[in-house]
């Protein structure tokens, strides 16, 4: 984050004074695999640093929004944090639970102590003094430091969209962070909109649970097998990638694709026009990789529908005009990132753009 940034920051009429803490190195905000392995990584070259957390605890993404049958979508040596592997006995697409007692063994093995409980709610560089300080709430205290990462990640609010009719609407509508498993849904008509892979996912939990998962997609999707060839999908992506260009990459993973699943527009899942690792890499939308969801839907036991023009009273109305009643609407739309709310710094956007989309692949092509 450049270090000439200047954001807003409320008056001293706004809150109460706060005390302040001066901190000797970094302040990290946001206590999830990003900000742990950063303080984890100071911590061996004896930097101090101070890990903010606005939830009670590590990995609040994954402890709060995501659903039960949740697994990692790449192979474990992937998400490997910094200084530390996965345990050998766990799976090569460790489950979410085994996912989150890595973070807290992460966590005590080095000794890391988040302050929990803790927003931040401003944050400013003063040029003056050349710190940055970032203002939290619930604790009335403003940590300065010449040092600021943010580790919010992309995926810290939920994206509900506008949607026509949906004060209509007299069954339930929740957001798929609100989702854990299909059981409450047992035997129930649900229109799932979005087809990402956590819209994919949980039409596949729907079923597994007795109910009748209808997909409503509005775009393009790319849909994948999770492994090509004996590897990873995303393995086999990067290691491409690492001698061939990108449209090059998208031509020989689409003809895979081809090869291994058929052709998913005859099932209503049209592909985007640009390739998979270009639109990864331009838009931040991610490829869908199969775990089983494209079984039910040729089966039919997974419905997918267009895009939804508006709700109605007891259902929906979609853009091919039909018109279909269900019991619940879940909202598979995915995450934003936090960071303008808080941080109001010049650049940001452009910032923001560069590490969430085109810096996506860079870490990994020079492993």
């Amino acid at each position: 984050m450049a270090a000439n940034a200047a954001g807003d920051y409320p008056s001293s009429a706004a809150l109460p004074i706060p005390r302040v803490s001066v901190v000797p190195g970094p302040i990290i905000v946001g206590a999830g695999p990003s900000g742990l392995a950063v303080a984890a990584s100071l911590r061996l070259l004896s930097v101090p640093s101070v890990i903010i957390e606005r939830s009670d605890g590590i990995a609040h993404l994954w402890r709060h929004y995501a659903y039960d049958r949740l697994s990692l979508h790449l192979p474990k040596h992937f998400c490997e944090l910094p200084h530390r592997r996965f345990p050998s006995h766990f799976p090569n697409y460790p489950s979410k639970s085994d996912f989150v007692n890595y973070l807290q063994s992460y966590t005590d093995e080095f000794g890391l102590r988040p302050v929990f409980n803790c927003t931040a709610v401003a944050a400013r560089f003063d040029p003056t003094d050349s710190l940055w300080r970032v203002l939290a709430a619930h604790r009335s205290e403003e940590y300065v430091s010449p040092w600021l990462v943010v580790a919010t990640g992309e995926n810290a609010e939920p994206v509900v969209p506008e949607m026509k009719g949906k004060e209509r609407y007299k069954g339930a509508i929740s957001h798929s962070s609100r989702y854990r498993s299909g059981e409450a849904h047992r035997g129930k008509r649900v229109l799932v909109v979005g087809c990402g892979n956590s819209g994919m996912e949980m039409c596949l939990d729907l079923c597994k649970h007795g109910a009748m998962p209808f997909m409503s997609i509005r775009g393009g999707v790319h849909l994948l097998p999770r492994e090509m060839l004996g590897t990873s999908t995303f393995g086999l992506a990067v290691w491409l990638l690492k001698w061939l260009p990108m449209r090059l990459v998208d031509k020989i993973l689409l003809v895979l694709a081809r090869l291994m699943i058929g052709d998913t527009e005859q099932y209503g899942l049209k592909r985007p026009e640009i390739g998979p690792m270009e639109l990864k890499s331009i838009s931040g939308k991610t490829p869908v990789l199969d775990v089983g969801a494209l079984s039910l839907i040729r089966n039919g036991r997974i419905k997918v529908v267009p895009e939804v023009e508006t709700l109605t009273g007891n259902g929906a109305k979609f853009a091919d005009g039909r018109e279909m009643e269900f019991d619940s609407v879940i909202f598979a739309t995915g995450y934003t990132a936090n960071v303008p709310l808080w941080l109001k710094a010049r650049n940001l956007s452009l910032s923001l753009s560069l590490s969430l989309s085109e810096l996506f692949l860079s870490p990994l092509l020079h492993q």
